[in-house]
């Protein structure tokens, strides 16, 4: 199967981890040789509930007897997508009512950008260095990285770019601003958090200028860092939110809400302003349907804080200079890029699933399932340390 993964399926680096999967369940994935590895990154913050957990299989299941693909999106009345899109206004300010489902987070940034560029009737685009918002064009047009955009040039333009948590750069959305977009934390760039009420001063400067907004959510969204929204915490309402990953629960999907009537001129001048084949898929809204259910009907949201703790009291060590992120979007901090590849790799040898951030190469990623208990935690923390002691030796 190595062989023919190498050969027949593109990769996207040139040394994947090629571990062979068997099953997964729970806060575990399984290889063919049925050896267990505790999973502290769930298929990079989507798994929110773990891995097949039994209401989203439930919720899967059932739609499989009634009926999958039918019509392109927004055509027919499908009851997942529609309770999935009532249940997420339920649980949002009034000001971000209507949602459009897509099929990944990227796809919902370009429905995003498409939106205030309509919306406003004006072009220029803010985004933040280090930045990373998807990997499609106009995704990759407002991602903060040059290495990773150079070769696929040129981009959409009128894109300029900010510095996150940067005060002085806020002069630079003017009355030609379409739209600033931003992270709710900054996810690539290392688990970076707002800090000084800065989204509430991005918020002010774009009232002040009658630009728009934006604020991507597909990492911190649903649940991880302990609040439904991660804007929840920094005092700070968008005027178009972008979600996804642990929106489907280990399902691929991706969705973009903001009020009725700005999402409304995506259905005139020209009609069909934003369309997509398989977004809202009836099975793919009733696995976020259950996901979402559970996340709010249950205590995992202040557990995500609780966890939070926990995992800053057993990750102590000389190599570890700092715990970033919050609740169960953590990233921790490694003297060299060596020292995190040298983690990351053995903990996989060993039974443990941590991986990397995209720009900040000192850090180990530790997004677990929401799902993970306390014993689970301080098991996974402890070969991490155990992991350090070694190379500190």
């Amino acid at each position: 199967m190595t062989s023919d993964f190498l050969k027949y399926q593109a990769q996207t680096t040139p040394h994947p981890l090629a571990m062979e999967i068997s099953h997964a369940e729970g806060c575990y994935v399984y290889d063919t040789n049925n050896k267990a590895y505790l999973d502290f990154v769930a298929g990079v913050s989507a798994c929110s509930l773990g891995h097949r957990h039994p209401k989203v299989v439930n919720a899967i299941k059932d739609q499989l007897d009634k009926y999958l693909h039918v019509m392109v999106y927004g055509e027919y009345i499908q009851e997942p997508a529609v309770q999935l899109a009532k249940l997420l206004a339920q649980h949002l300010p009034e000001s971000l009512e209507c949602t459009y489902l897509v099929n990944s987070g990227t796809e919902a940034i370009e429905g995003a950008l498409k939106l205030a560029r309509r919306a406003t009737g004006r072009s220029q685009i803010i985004s933040a260095h280090h930045a990373y918002h998807g990997n499609t064009m106009g995704s990759m047009s407002v991602m903060g990285y040059e290495e990773r955009k150079q070769a696929f040039r040129p981009l959409i333009p009128d894109v300029d770019f900010i510095t996150f948590n940067n005060k002085e750069d806020l002069n630079k959305i003017t009355p030609k601003t379409a739209a600033v977009i931003l992270e709710t934390i900054q996810g690539g760039a290392g688990f970076v958090e707002p800090y000084d009420n800065y989204l509430t001063k991005v918020r002010t400067r774009c009232d002040e200028v009658g630009a728009l907004l934006i604020l991507d959510e597909i990492q911190p969204g649903i649940g991880r860092t302990g609040k439904l929204f991660g804007f929840e915490h920094y005092n700070c309402i968008p005027d178009i939110l972008v979600t996804g990953k642990g929106l489907g629960g280990g399902m691929p999907i991706g969705a973009f809400s903001a009020s009725k009537a700005m999402m409304h001129t995506l259905q005139n001048r020209p009609k069909l302003g934003h369309i997509t084949t398989f977004g809202g898929h009836p099975v793919i809204a009733a696995a976020a349907l259950a996901t979402v259910k559970e996340i709010v009907e249950s205590d995992l949201m202040p557990q995500a804080l609780e966890k939070e703790q926990l995992f800053r009291k057993h990750l102590v060590h000389p190599l570890i200079s700092e715990i970033r992120g919050r609740g169960l979007m953590l990233a921790a901090l490694t003297p060299s890029a060596e020292i995190a590849n040298e983690v990351i790799l053995k903990a996989q040898n060993r039974g443990l699933i941590l991986f990397w951030l995209l720009f900040e190469p000192k850090a180990i990623r530790i997004t677990p399932p929401l799902t993970i208990t306390n014993d689970e935690i301080i098991k996974g923390c402890k070969l991490i340390i155990d992991i350090l002691d070694e190379i500190s030796s």
